[in-house]
């Protein structure tokens, strides 16, 4: 897995007032940012190139990359004047992501792996035959945040489906994934949510999930970056990575 990409454009409007001025994905933990995180573990992973999208406070994105060690190798800055949601980012960044399966990474998602590095998990289970996207999924249980009724159930083979009517599902998705340039080839450019895409691959029974066994971090608030940092410098999770 030579490639992939990491979805740093959106507005981070639920973290204000600390996205007021910076994009989400550059705010510090434990003395770095998150987008260094993210980056750090796509290095570790064996990743070459990475596309890096930028919408809001695009310039410090830019700077940003700019500062880095050279790990990954090679960053690519893709800076989207308009808002294009997550899945048309991805779309317009196709052409420099090769034609094999990649790994996409929230800007915002932060976790601790377990036994196993959590990237190197997905790019061994996911199977291009059978899947179009592999998912990392957190148990809602595991979770301090507001999860809402979840997003996913997971059946014995693996393969994901959404809550329906009442229903209340056991899994969110934890902002990873590895995913087939088919995911979203099918779509024209412009704005949308890879949400579609998803229910798209639901619907042939080509998405798939795998249960993190690491620690996860939900950050969406001001309120959830205080609490992890405070969790994390106490080294109450020290048995993980």
């Amino acid at each position: 897995m030579k490639y992939a990409m990491v979805l740093a454009a959106g507005l981070g409007q639920r973290m204000r007032p600390l996205t007021a001025e910076t994009a989400k994905p550059l705010l510090p933990l434990l003395g770095r940012s998150l987008l260094d995180h993210a980056l750090d573990r796509l290095a570790q992973a064996g990743v070459e190139e990475v596309v890096v999208n930028a919408h809001w406070c695009a310039p410090r994105v830019a700077e940003a990359l700019a500062a880095r060690d050279g790990t990954p190798p090679r960053l690519r800055l893709q800076l989207e004047p308009d808002l294009l949601e997550t899945g048309g980012g991805v779309r317009r960044a196709l052409p420099r992501l090769g034609e094999a399966p990649f790994a996409v990474v929230n800007g915002d998602a932060y976790w601790l792996d377990g036994p196993s590095p959590a990237l190197s998990l997905l790019r061994r289970h996911f199977d291009p035959a059978r899947m179009d996207a592999l998912l990392l999924l957190v148990r809602t249980s595991q979770v301090e945040g507001e999860v809402g009724r979840g997003d996913f159930f997971l059946d014995g083979a693996g393969r994901l489906r959404r809550p329906r009517g009442t229903e209340v599902a056991p899994f969110i998705f934890g902002g990873l994934q590895v995913m087939a340039p088919a995911l979203v080839a099918p779509e024209p450019e412009g704005r949308f949510s890879l949400n579609r895409c998803f229910d798209r691959a639901i619907e042939a029974g080509r998405l798939f999930g795998l249960v993190h066994d690491g620690a996860w971090f939900h950050l969406s608030t001001p309120a959830d970056l205080a609490r992890t940092e405070r969790r994390l410098r106490a080294g109450l999770l020290s048995h993980f990575r």
